[in-house]
């Protein structure tokens, strides 16, 4: 049975191109406001003409409002975009693609961004919005929210603002890691809770330990008051990294990246290396949240994006606990959707 925006579309097939060409160009000027034209256009791969025309019409619209700064969406551009959101992705078949992506890993729910992360400056400022809104919609008084780092979860800042729930803390996941801070766990979280006027808890550990200093560190009153955080963590926010890409970001060795790769590691999360059949191969000695604690958290949070990602995507969704909620881009998920026997 069609739904009715299959059936819209049936009908007017020739509305559904104009009607995507709008949306996105409104939906790009709310994310990157204010913006001038040239810069839209070059977004967009769109001529300064098509976005004059296209423009001008939003704007006779009340859609949007011209500055000496750029373009800026105005209250009634936001509405629409709320408004039309489901339409718009229900009839470019992000909707049933993410359904497709829900089924064969058997999570919580998948939510698709229109784009392609590697081409389009705007999808992960998409992926931040979307993610931001599923925490948003279900923080609650008292909650413990586990963070860990990478440019995906940061994508998350601009769309946090205080909440009606009281008292939520975030605690850093993980120890330092590489050496961007602004994209370090112990930077997320302070950045959060100022965002959110919430509290916060940071691990100025180095993530990877020794086997000796690892069991020095477990007694340290810091460690056992972040253990105890993990252990009552309600929601975790993650990325997911490809095993080479983590292991050098951790500075690993010529040996231990030649371990990796005879065991056919492919994906990592929470300090574990996965195979392509979802199975531990390798694992480090870390201060942090472990995979236990992750699987008995009420929500997981999981932002990954980019074709690049695909093969340690179909790792790790292995063995993902089931009430991960996982946002990504309409490149990795049709590249995943490509690749499933069931097409």
């Amino acid at each position: 049975m069609l739904s009715v925006p299959e059936a819209q579309q049936r009908l007017l097939p020739e509305m559904y191109p104009l009607l995507q060409t709008r949306y996105r160009i409104l939906q790009t000027i709310q994310l990157m406001q204010p913006i001038g034209r040239r810069t839209l256009a070059e977004s967009l791969k769109m001529t300064e003409r098509e976005i004059r025309k296209e423009t001008d019409i939003l704007r006779e619209q009340g859609l949007l409002d011209s500055q000496k700064s750029g373009m800026v969406c105005t209250d009634d551009g936001e509405e629409v975009i709320e408004k039309l959101r489901t339409l718009v992705y229900e009839w470019s078949g992000l909707t049933q693609l993410a359904k497709l992506l829900e089924k064969h890993f058997g999570l919580q729910h998948v939510i698709v961004v229109p784009g392609d992360y590697n081409e389009d400056d705007t999808v992960l400022t998409l992926l931040g919005k979307e993610a931001a809104q599923v925490f948003m919609s279900s923080s609650f008084n008292g909650q413990v929210v586990a963070v860990t780092g990478g440019k995906s979860v940061a994508s998350l800042t601009p769309f946090l603002h205080p909440a009606h729930a009281q008292n939520i803390t975030f605690v850093a996941a993980r120890g330092g890691i590489g050496h961007e801070m602004q994209m370090q766990a112990n930077t997320l979280v302070a950045t959060f809770a100022m965002q959110m006027d919430a509290q916060y808890r940071t691990l100025f550990l180095p993530e990877h330990l020794s086997e000796q200093a690892y069991q020095a560190m477990l007694t340290e009153p810091m460690v056992t008051e972040m253990m105890n955080y993990y252990e009552r963590a309600d929601c975790v926010i993650h990325g997911i990294g490809s095993a080479e890409e983590m292991a050098l970001r951790r500075n690993s060795s010529p040996e231990d990246l030649r371990i990796l790769e005879e065991k056919g590691a492919v994906s990592e999360a929470f300090g574990y290396y996965f195979n392509a059949a979802g199975e531990i191969v390798h694992r480090i000695r870390t201060i942090g949240i472990q995979l236990e604690q992750v699987q008995e958290s009420k929500q997981v949070i999981a932002v990954a994006a980019g074709k690049q990602k695909v093969k340690a995507m179909l790792s790790y969704f292995k063995v993902a606990p089931k009430q991960t909620i996982f946002i990504t881009d309409e490149a990795a998920a049709k590249a995943i959707a490509e690749g499933l026997p069931s097409l």
